[in-house]
């Protein structure tokens, strides 16, 4: 499948970055996997890229503070460089709930970066990391992601869509306005 146009100038042969963001359980993984396939490109997992410390102490169910999360998205931007320079075009779910963490990662891409904002009520939030098995992250911190997040502002490239739909319809719908 022919890959998306550069988000800032339409240019389909300049390499990209699309991040899925959102808080916990709004289906980020989910999306950001189907989009890769669609796009035939690396998909790469945020959580991954967090350090063990980090890991350990939402495990615990203490919420990440900033010192925590700027070598995390640091290592994901820098991923996220090396996979859309490679491939011209990547995939990643992260959080980034604060405009400051977006910003982070689009320096630490180094490539026009793209976001698919995923929006969700917390009470199906809750229900959904309530039911999620061998996940680190529990649902006692979906309080504090809630109150980090920080709207989109209108001048960053973002598209905001209900997570209620089917993941078919959300990667339908963002594969629309990629292109």
């Amino acid at each position: 499948m022919n890959r998306p146009a550069n988000a800032l100038d339409g240019d389909a042969s300049a390499p990209l970055a699309i991040i899925v963001m959102g808080v916990s359980g709004s289906g980020k993984s989910t999306l950001g996997a189907l989009l890769a396939e669609a796009l035939a490109c690396l998909f790469l997992e945020g959580d991954d890229f967090h350090d063990p410390a980090a890991v350990e102490k939402m495990r615990l169910g203490r919420p990440l503070e900033d010192a925590d999360r700027w070598p995390w998205l640091d290592r994901l931007g820098g991923a996220l460089r090396e996979a859309a320079a490679a491939d011209g075009c990547a995939v990643a779910a992260c959080s980034a709930l604060r405009r400051c963490y977006r910003d982070r990662l689009v320096a630490a891409a180094g490539v026009p970066v793209r976001f698919i904002l995923l929006d969700n009520n917390r009470g199906e939030l809750l229900r959904r990391l309530s039911n999620r098995q061998g996940h680190y992250m529990p649902p006692s911190l979906l309080d504090s992601q809630l109150d980090t997040l920080e709207p989109p502002g209108a001048d960053e490239p973002v598209l905001t869509l209900d997570s209620r739909q089917t993941p078919a319809r959300l990667c339908a719908a963002a594969l629309d306005w990629l292109r």
